[in-house]
């Protein structure tokens, strides 16, 4: 939805993400929506580029983004042997303790499909590693993050959002 009182009276929020940052927050910006998610007090959680939403900046097209996080998204460079977009399975490796990895391995396999990335910070709850290493999972306060798609990651993904409708609200 893109009206702003549904949003706040939702227990949770998804902010999903196909697409590029400077379409997305064009788009967030049309509809009145960059106060209201920033404003937000129920568990958020980003998917994808939604995640990549959260943080300050991104390289792609140098887009403003809504500072959730303060840390910049970068974009992968090309190697022999590593195309990009990155698409593929890669290993969760936890960085810190949070409820939204409640009975995952450290190590499950997660599957991801992004050009940009967010760096490892202090508020990386989960890191993975594709020439740089990245956030695959971040999350402050009521504001949490997957750069991977956890709806095509499998009884993984299914549990991590089984965790994120489980907080409390």
């Amino acid at each position: 939805t893109d009206d702003a009182a549904t949003i706040r009276s939702a227990d949770k929020v998804l902010l999903p993400g196909v697409g590029a940052a400077p379409v997305a927050m064009q788009r967030l910006a049309q509809t009145g929506l960059i106060d209201c998610i920033r404003e937000l007090t129920q568990p958020v959680l980003g998917i994808c580029l939604g995640m990549q939403l959260l943080f300050a900046r991104s390289a792609e097209g140098d887009t403003p983004l809504l500072g959730v996080f303060a840390a910049n998204c970068s974009g992968f460079t090309p190697a022999p042997g590593r195309s990009v977009p990155h698409m593929g399975w890669n290993r969760l490796a936890r960085q810190q303790v949070h409820p939204l990895l409640a009975g995952i391995d450290d190590g499950a396999h997660v599957y991801f499909v992004h050009s940009y990335f967010a760096p490892v910070t202090s508020d990386t709850v989960a890191a993975s590693s594709y020439g740089d290493d990245f956030t695959a999972i971040v999350a402050k306060n009521n504001f949490m993050g997957c750069q991977f798609h956890p709806e095509r990651s499998g009884p993984v993904g299914a549990q991590i959002l089984r965790n994120f409708l489980e907080m409390p609200s």
